[in-house]
């Protein structure tokens, strides 16, 4: 469970990396859950799980404590190490204008607006918001334009005495002023913004946003004014613990709980604050939610021992000759035995206590909105040649991978098909065949033409030139297509770009330490065609959406996400993970190879506690790898420098790691896929690229949706975006990560978002159904 804090949509800041590292491969197969009992052939949905209860049936008052992984280090959501917690927490005391739904789309939030809409395109854009005349900050001030004013100029960019993470959107705002009355605030963009309903979420006081003393620093700890159901009461570094109080001033529903407090507790101490009544809705993993399941299953009673826990796995036999040991003539034996007995004995009865106190909880899961990648860096080394790249992405069984992270758990598991969108997100499309299915033989054929072939190791380079080597660069088109392939593929016009300068950082051909190869005449062919695949595949879809866009109007499909958890029990704990697939007998016979250099790749990962799940899915890759002749040197390193020294620094081939979802991808995911630009010191400015590979075209596409108001266009483009990443072969999404959340029982109204943001207000404890029943509890 550890990783990086995922934004979950409302804050507007560079996009945080988040890190897989939640253990759910230690988890047998649900019961009653069988893969042929899935559907994997398209993207599935699920729905968010968070025991939804009307208000009427939630009692008023009392305190429920919520587990955050470490006290906030800024309540100021827009400067750069704003994580989680801060979204967390700012969520229940500043205004979010259009928070996400369950199906991950923007939905305005009339606590604060009566309106907000275009009402000018031309010459300029012009956004009216008409403010919800009730809307007031903590001290009785309305909220309005100064408000608006402040957050614009301290996040425009143009005032460098502002620390922040990012100014997308607010740079293209030209003025904002007061609207006919004191309600309306009107902003006129200088160039169009069709995110525009990405700003001023959250929505800070300005105290908070005029001046860089207050934004900078006061911000860090508290907040001068808040405008939610809750407010700031205390912050208690020393306990771990910020406290927030029902807002008397709140004008929408009256929040059901007294109190709200945050608490922080490390993920691997989340069971024993559990036990112990420390917390009551805390994010788990899959170990944890294994032990809470099993807890309400097996109780163990009549003074039966529990079936999983320590000492379970000792079966009859066992037991009988650890209790002849114990009692047997040879003294130091016995002694030994009686020791090991003893400490089994105390170690269950912990177990089971702690098992006594996990019956309070029940699992709430869901998937989160987030996926996770493998992710090949092309900056140097054979990855920067397209076609090793493709035949890395050609050789994953995706199904298999998808297959081990979530069929444990009973959720749906299909392969992802997009970069820019998740299943169930308006903007989904499954581009994956602009690149192709899993393919054995044309993986090969690719490592073939790109001039690793077997022996090729022991081979040293002649003076001739070979496929794919630097004596045969060519000038050619995107994901450098030879000039004798672009001859005979005039048709494919698509970018307007300087020859054989598509695929790789913008540096001098040259000079540069990591340019990408230009491919030999036939791959060149076959890149063109892989491009013109891109482009009909996404053109077919568009016609295929345009025929069905009537009789599908109005409808909530299957794929209209409605993010909670799939029923089903775990299997007994103790039961073996999936092991990785065994690697062919001949595989260093046929390791490949090219001017005497076997073809090996680095793949770090993480080695921390939390991290097995990366751990067995990086073996898993390593192997489908090396059955195509790929070697692959895995290299575990200290989760905390895993992305900072690896990652982000360059120093890997292979990675795993995670992106957060958005419903604005022409805004935050551009800067993921960037083409890479050169520094005035010779190095690369990658942005969030890590892969360090990117074209003309894909940023022409984003800045393209950037400046389109119209909703639907701006999804056409973003799903040709889409389909041109998965064509250059550098980040192959695998699956969406899962989402486990351990809750009160008496809680309603929380548990596994998924898409949706908490309504703080609704949560509480479910009111006492019949006489007799348990009271709630009020702590």
């Amino acid at each position: 469970m550890s990783h990086v804090g995922v934004p979950r949509g409302t804050v507007r800041k560079r996009r945080s990396l988040a890190l897989l590292a939640t253990g759910v491969l230690t988890i047998p197969a649900l019961a009653g859950c069988t893969s042929s009992d899935r559907v994997t052939t398209v993207a599935i949905v699920v729905p968010q799980d968070v025991a939804p209860a009307g208000r009427d049936l939630v009692a008023d008052g009392g305190t429920v404590n919520w587990a955050i992984d470490a006290m906030p280090t800024t309540f100021n959501a827009f400067q750069a190490d704003a994580d989680a917690t801060t979204t967390r927490i700012t969520g229940a005391l500043l205004p979010t204008l259009f928070p996400l739904d369950t199906k991950g789309t923007p939905h305005m939030n009339s606590d604060y607006l009566e309106s907000a809409k275009v009402i000018e395109r031309e010459p300029k854009q012009v956004v009216l918001y008409r403010l919800n005349q009730q809307a007031v900050w903590s001290d009785g001030r309305e909220i309005g334009a100064p408000d608006f004013v402040a957050q614009w100029r301290a996040l425009s960019g143009k005032d460098s005495a502002f620390w922040t993470a990012r100014n997308a959107g607010y740079d293209r705002i030209e003025r904002i002023e007061r609207g006919k009355t004191d309600l309306e605030v009107r902003v006129t963009f200088a160039k169009p913004y069709g995110d525009w309903r990405s700003l001023f979420s959250p929505l800070y006081p300005k105290q908070v946003t005029s001046s860089p003393t207050a934004f900078n620093d006061r911000a860090r700890t508290t907040l001068a004014a808040t405008s939610g159901p809750f407010r700031l009461r205390s912050v208690n570094k020393s306990a771990g613990a910020v406290t927030l109080t029902r807002n008397p001033h709140w004008w929408g529903s009256p929040a059901k709980l007294d109190s709200l407090v945050f608490r922080a507790v490390k993920p691997q101490d989340r069971v024993q604050a559990l036990v112990g009544g420390k917390v009551d809705i805390a994010d788990i993993d899959a170990a944890a939610a294994h032990r809470i399941v099993a807890a309400a299953r097996d109780k163990g009673e009549n003074g039966q021992p529990l079936t999983h826990g320590p000492g379970s796995e000792i079966g009859p036999a066992a037991a009988l000759r650890s209790w002849a040991l114990a009692h047997g003539s040879d003294e130091k034996a016995a002694a030994a035995a009686r020791a090991s007995r003893e400490k089994t004995r105390k170690a269950a009865e912990v177990y089971a206590t702690e098992q006594d106190g996990l019956r309070a909880y029940v699992v709430r899961k869901s998937l989160e909105p987030a996926y996770t990648q493998l992710a090949l860096n092309g900056e140097s080394g054979p990855l920067a040649d397209e076609r090793v790249r493709r035949a890395v992405a050609r050789a994953l069984n995706r199904q298999e991978l998808v297959d081990t992270v979530l069929g444990p758990l009973g959720l749906p598991a299909a392969p992802l098909g997009s970069h820019l969108a998740l299943a169930g997100q308006p903007g989904y499309q499954d581009n994956s065949a602009a690149l192709g299915e899993q393919d054995t033989k044309k993986a090969q054929a690719l490592l073939a033409e790109a001039g690793w072939t077997p022996g090729g190791a022991t081979k040293k380079k002649s003076d001739g030139t070979k496929a794919g080597s630097k004596g045969e660069k060519v000038k050619g088109g995107e994901h450098g297509k030879a000039e004798t392939a672009d001859k005979a593929t005039k048709a494919d016009k698509s970018d307007d770009n300087k020859p054989g300068d598509d695929n790789k950082p913008r540096v001098d051909e040259d000079t540069s330490p990591g340019h990408v190869l230009a491919p030999a005449p036939a791959a060149a062919v076959q890149s063109a065609a892989l491009l013109r695949q891109a482009d009909a595949f996404t053109s077919a879809v568009a016609v295929a959406d345009t025929s069905t866009a009537e009789s599908s109007r109005g409808k909530v499909t299957g794929q209209n996400r409605g993010p909670g958890g799939a029923a089903g029990a775990y299997a007994p704990m103790g039961t073996a993970a999936p092991a990785a697939p065994a690697k062919a007998a001949d595989s260093v016979r046929d390791t490949l190879g090219k001017d005497g250099k076997p073809l090996t790749l680095r793949f770090v990962l993480p080695s921390g506690p939390g991290s097995e799940s990366l751990r067995t899915v990086g073996e898993k890759i390593s192997a489908m790898l090396d059955s195509i002749g790929i070697r692959t040197e895995i290299i575990k390193v200290a989760d905390a420098g895993y992305f900072k020294d690896h990652v982000a620094s360059g120093a890997y081939d292979l990675a795993l790691y995670s992106w957060p979802a958005t419903a604005y991808p022409a805004t935050d995911d551009r800067p993921i896929f960037a083409k890479p630009v050169p520094a005035t010191d010779g190095s690369l400015l990658v942005e969030q690229n890590y892969t360090r590979v990117g074209t003309d075209h894909i940023d022409q596409l984003f800045d393209q949706a950037l400046s389109e108001l119209d909703e639907g266009a701006a999804q056409d483009l973003m799903k040709q975006a889409d389909a041109r990443i998965w064509a250059a072969a550098a980040s192959i999404p695998l699956y969406q990560r899962p989402q486990l959340v351990a809750t009160d029982r008496k809680l309603v109204n929380v548990g596994a978002f998924g898409f949706g943001v908490p309504h703080y207000q609704d949560i509480g404890f479910k009111k006492q159904q019949a006489a007799g029943s348990p009271a709630n509890r009020k702590k």
